[in-house]
């Protein structure tokens, strides 16, 4: 039965625990398995990630809240001149880099979390308060920190399996650019441009760490070029690999295609929502191919840039900024 379900997957699932609290054999496995996924498909199942199920739901109400407001309200938190990266992006702005057919949501972004006098300040503007949903704000920072623990202890395997000192991630991700997003796909009220909610793209940053999907719709590329449907059970997280990670990897590491595409057209009714959390590090990260990832075999296939240009230059893609 067990292997029954196992086939059935698109995706590897590990548990995180395994790493954190295992000892060397359990962690060395970890380290493996996590590897070979990134490197072979891309995304992974994590369970036991330490997120808190009644946090997430918490914040999951709090956002469907928000997005319930009238548009009028939503919108006096939409902040011209942030590229989307604090606050609420109205429906129909964000759209995929290769096409100029807007995607089927809004979002409301929360960003890093630093004090007045911290030295990247200038870099992280201040995150937005909604006045009408009290409890946003602070359940929005509470899941912010704790995507970015268990972020954190997954890219120290990831270090690990590219035979890197386990905290070499840690000084760039440590008070990184990263964004929690609540995204919200509401019904579909009339025949759409695009027969997809979110366009197929892949992610910018090092890792996505996905929770709290409402309804199903995410999809993977694989290397057969087939688009399979990925479904994770109950308190698994997704964690996909971003560009930035395949970047520095110089492909090693498989930054995948997905899309989130419309339900059949007796459910257009229902709305989704999810929540991502983009792992980001420090603007001043260099993202030079690592030269172990090197070789006549794997020749150089990107030019250098900082993490900061290079989040710059997807922006404009994405049409987020101008």
């Amino acid at each position: 039965m067990e292997e029954t379900l196992q086939a059935k997957r698109t995706i590897p699932v590990v548990s995180l625990t395994q790493f954190t609290e295992g000892n060397t054999e359990d962690r060395k496995l970890f380290v493996d398995k996590l590897g070979h996924a990134f490197h072979t498909v891309g995304f992974v199942g994590v369970n036991n990630h330490g997120i808190s199920k009644q946090l997430v739901e918490e914040f999951y109400a709090s956002a469907k809240d928000f997005f319930s407001l009238p548009i009028d309200t939503k919108r006096s938190y939409e902040i011209t001149g942030l590229g989307g990266q604090r606050g609420y992006t109205s429906f129909g702005k964000e759209h995929a880099k290769h096409s100029n057919v807007p995607d089927l949501k809004e979002f409301f972004q929360i960003g890093q979390f630093v004090t007045s006098d911290h030295p990247l300040k200038a870099e992280y503007p201040d995150n937005i308060n909604v006045n009408e949903i009290p409890t946003f704000y602070q359940k929005g920072k509470e899941l912010f920190q704790a995507f970015e623990k268990s972020g954190g202890a997954l890219l120290r395997a990831i270090a690990l399996h590219l035979e890197l000192d386990e905290t070499y991630f840690e000084g760039w991700i440590n008070e990184g650019n990263s964004i929690l997003r609540a995204i919200h796909y509401p019904p579909i009220t009339e025949e759409p441009e695009s027969a997809l909610r979110s366009e197929q793209h892949e992610d910018i940053n090092l890792i996505t760490l996905l929770v709290g999907a409402s309804a199903g719709g995410l999809q993977l590329l694989n290397t057969k070029n087939e688009w399979l449907d990925v479904t994770p059970e109950e308190d698994e997280i997704v964690i996909n690999v971003g560009d930035m990670l395949q970047r520095l990897t110089n492909n090693y590491l498989k930054s995948t295609t997905h899309r989130v595409v419309n339900p059949p057209k007796q459910f257009w009714h229902v709305p989704r929502m999810s929540i991502p959390f983009f792992l980001h590090p420090k603007s001043r990260m260099d993202l030079t191919c690592l030269d172990k990832c090197v070789s006549e075999e794997n020749p150089l296939a990107y030019q250098s840039i900082t993490a900061g240009e290079y989040l710059d230059e997807r922006l404009r893609e994405i049409g987020l900024k101008k």
